[in-house]
């Protein structure tokens, strides 16, 4: 029963990544279709991580009142309505309002999942359930290439929803194996007074702003990567969106290939590994050799951003202690989701007001803010990089 529960527990995780780039890589055609500038995809991404970030701190107590299994079914459901009402969008402004169920039931799934996890399954789980979510966040744009040939973004859109309707009956025939052998996560509230002091433990800001900079820069490329590589790069639009889904699959492969790596390497030379790799393909994006070049480029980011949330996650308790972790962990989640509905549009509105061709420059100062921070982290946590 463990080992089927934890198999739903994947399929749901990829349900939380399907929707991800969707709107990303329809947008060079969206966009044509509402008349509206690149700066209207961020504001997008806005509304949907706001709700995100709503739902993840409202999630505590949702747990509480509802358990894991219901708090899960509803948020997928939730999704699942979203995206397909937005296949039959004739407006910006509908796609940007049904925003709003796709954030907030993204939030849920993502805080109720990690939690039923790290209570009930061993930790190298963890990888392995974010490498499921890659999968899902590659699939979509893959999916949807297949119908953008034909400049059909509502068929595919509309394919993804019916894909998450899917899981949603699957979710449904399932809740009777989150039985009472399970922690479902009926938790004390956490005193406020506690999470006050998170502020004060040495090394925490670090982490923190670390998470922030990271999710705006992976959901970043999943977001305005497609429409650099149409409008500045002169891709088509369906190699486009099949780019995006393989840099999703980079992301996918890493997070699996890390899961064994971790048992004989640390989780600081994980990470530190990851910004090595991502900082050298966003160089050779900017480069431009050659079309090939560009796809490694694409595949090598998602490959080295790959073990960077997970592995900080679980190194978390051994950089602040057993007994900050699980309130550290949850302010890093929501500097995450805050960095995902902040730099993104602004991303938006500096390639509106300039080019889009500025793009991977600006990735490239994500990425060094992330190692400098990084290696604070390190020695401000008493670690030394190189003895890890």
């Amino acid at each position: 029963m463990a080992t089927l529960l934890l198999i739903i527990i994947y399929l749901a995780f990829i349900s939380l990544g399907l929707p991800d780039s969707i709107i990303g890589v329809s947008w060079p055609l969206m966009s044509q279709e509402f008349n509206m500038s690149i700066d209207a995809l961020g504001y997008i991404s806005l509304v949907a991580t706001l709700g995100t970030v709503v739902s993840s701190l409202l999630s505590g107590y949702l747990i509480n009142r509802f358990k894991t299994k219901s708090v899960v079914l509803f948020s997928v459901f939730l999704t699942a309505i979203g995206i397909f009402g937005m296949s039959y969008s004739t407006s910006y402004y509908f796609v940007l309002l049904l925003a709003i169920p796709i954030g907030f039931g993204a939030g849920s799934i993502d805080t109720a999942l990690n939690n039923f996890v790290a209570l009930n399954y061993k930790a190298h789980h963890m990888n392995w359930l974010h490498s499921f979510w890659g999968l899902g966040a590659s699939m979509g744009p893959y999916i949807l290439s297949l119908y953008l040939v034909n400049d059909n973004w509502r068929g595919g859109i509309r394919t993804i929803s019916l894909i998450q309707f899917s899981f949603v009956l699957v979710l449904l025939i399932s809740l009777p194996l989150w039985h009472k052998n399970y922690f479902n996560g009926k938790t004390q509230e956490n005193d406020f007074s506690k999470k006050i002091k998170v502020f004060k433990i040495k090394g925490v800001a670090y982490a923190l702003f670390i998470f922030l900079i990271y999710v705006s820069l992976e959901y970043g490329v999943g977001l305005f990567g497609s429409s650099f590589l149409v409008s500045i790069r002169g891709f088509k639009v369906e190699n486009a969106a099949r780019l995006i889904s393989f840099y999703y699959l980079g992301i996918t492969i890493g997070r699996l290939i890390s899961g064994f790596i971790s048992i004989i390497l640390s989780n600081v030379r994980l990470v530190f590994s990851g910004l090595i790799i991502s900082a050298i393909s966003i160089i050779l994006i900017i480069l431009n050799l050659h079309i090939t070049t560009t796809y490694i480029a694409f595949i090598l980011l998602g490959l080295g951003l790959a073990p960077i949330f997970p592995s900080l996650i679980h190194e978390t308790p051994k950089f602040f202690g057993k007994e900050n972790s699980g309130h550290v962990i949850g302010y890093q989640i929501a500097f995450a989701y805050i960095g995902g509905s902040t730099i993104p549009p602004l991303i938006g509105l500096i390639a509106a007001k300039t080019s889009l061709a500025i793009f991977p420059y600006i990735l490239l100062i994500l990425i060094i803010t992330i190692i400098i921070l990084f290696i604070l982290l390190v020695i401000n946590t008493q670690k030394k990089v190189g003895q890890q």
